[in-house]
């Protein structure tokens, strides 16, 4: 967006919650090396960990230098931030299995910009205490550190209390400020609005032990208006980046599903579309509100970035089908394997009672409740309402056909000729 500076790009896309700087403007005077940790405490980074990298794509678009780490070390600690009782611990073994996966969804994401990739296993493990303790603890006080709110809530009257394991993380993240200070001249964090007080424990680390005034921005925490939870959470549970654990297809649809109240935040955070053509966007969407062109558009922009251009392609040929705008016959061989990921597939053939084939579909529990889906007119064969009893060779479409029952695209079946 070469008509905006990054101090204005980042407060138009509402990426500036918390700040050291006393004016924003100071970001755009100078050449900055930052660094942004992730987490790697699960299999996946989340929707809400891709606004995060949005965020480190705005300064990257910007010409600014990129250290992305992956928290390999502290991953294994757990920040107690947001968490009312101690974190369960995970072994070495499962970490560095998700500081490698962590790895290849940065990679994906951040394709096509400069950035160097770090892991702080690398050199918080060859330390030892003593080393810790004479030259990253001497710098802490006690004091400031238990006044901390997420401190101070599980050590106050009522608190389950927390271990000196995870009270040691704020330390090791601002270690992790300091040795990348040190090691490329990081003199800016970004972080989420959680972890405000661990960037400023690097910030206060680096001017105690070097005397050099370091900086953070953390980003807003992204909520669903419509509903008030964190953004990134559906019925069945945390929206992921990785496709074997949400489909693209799955993935595509949230979009699609974004209600009308957040989704022009959406576009600002998730996208890279710029200020005019998102004004474009939501006028048309305003004409219109029911045909979704803004979450069409959103879902378009956010799956070609996190999966591929095919993978949308098949996505949208899935979601007509499941949504009845197209039928079945026209899926090729992707769209088919696709499809048979997001809804339950079944072999049947001409003759076949309809109330069979939703038993063996998982549409129904017996052939008893099929026949009164059937008869309450609540079966569909390709979008048509049905109350036959048997299927006929019409109902297939090059060889296979939808079968739904009720109005939710989840409770359909796709059935293949046997």
């Amino acid at each position: 967006m070469p008509d905006m500076t990054l101090s204005e790009e980042l407060q138009w896309r509402g990426f500036v919650n918390q700040s050291t700087f006393s004016d924003l403007k100071e970001l755009d005077t100078n050449q900055w090396v930052f660094y942004h940790g992730f987490d790697a405490s699960a299999p996946s980074q989340a929707v809400g960990n891709l606004a995060a990298m949005m965020l480190d794509r705005v300064f990257m678009r910007h010409g600014h230098k990129a250290i992305i780490l992956a928290g390999g070390a502290t991953s294994l600690i757990g920040d107690p931030g947001g968490k009312d009782s101690e974190r369960q611990l995970q072994d070495e073994q499962t970490i560095a299995n998700n500081v490698a996966l962590a790895e290849e969804q940065l990679k994906k994401v951040f394709r096509g910009y400069e950035f160097t990739l770090v892991n702080n296993l690398d050199w918080t493990k060859p330390m030892g205490v003593i080393e810790f303790l004479r030259d990253t603890g001497k710098y802490f006080s006690m004091t400031p550190l238990i006044q901390r709110d997420y401190i101070a809530k599980r050590i106050g009257e009522g608190g389950s209390g927390i271990s000196y394991t995870e009270f040691s993380y704020t330390l090791l993240q601002g270690m992790d400020y300091l040795h990348l200070y040190d090691t490329y001249g990081v003199t800016l964090q970004l972080g989420g609005s959680d972890q405000w007080g661990n960037c400023l424990s690097g910030v206060e680390l680096i001017r105690r032990a070097r005397g050099v005034e370091t900086h953070v921005i953390t980003l807003p925490l992204i909520i669903n208006k419509a509903t008030g939870k964190k953004f990134g959470k559906s019925e069945e549970g945390a929206v992921w980046l990785d496709p074997a654990r949400t489909t693209p297809t799955q993935f595509y649809q949230f979009w699609i599903n974004a209600y009308d109240e957040g989704v022009e935040g959406y576009l600002k955070v998730f996208t890279e579309l710029g200020k005019t053509e998102i004004d474009e966007i939501m006028t048309r969407h305003r004409e219109d509100p029911r045909a979704r062109h803004a979450q069409t558009r959103l879902a378009v922009e956010v799956t070609k970035l996190v999966h591929s251009e095919g993978e949308v392609a098949v996505a949208q040929a899935v979601t007509e089908v499941l949504t009845g705008k197209e039928g079945v016959a026209g899926l090729d061989e992707t769209a088919l394997s696709a499809i048979r990921k997001e809804i339950p597939s079944t072999q049947a053939g001409p003759g076949m009672e309809v109330a069979e084939v939703m038993v063996q579909a998982g549409l129904a529990a017996s052939k008893t409740e099929a026949r009164r889906f059937i008869t309450d007119n609540a079966v569909s064969i390709n979008g048509q309402k049905t109350q036959k009893e048997q299927l006929e060779e019409d109902d297939f479409q090059n060889g296979r056909l939808l079968i739904r029952r009720g109005k939710a695209f989840k409770d359909s079946a796709l059935v293949e000729k046997k």
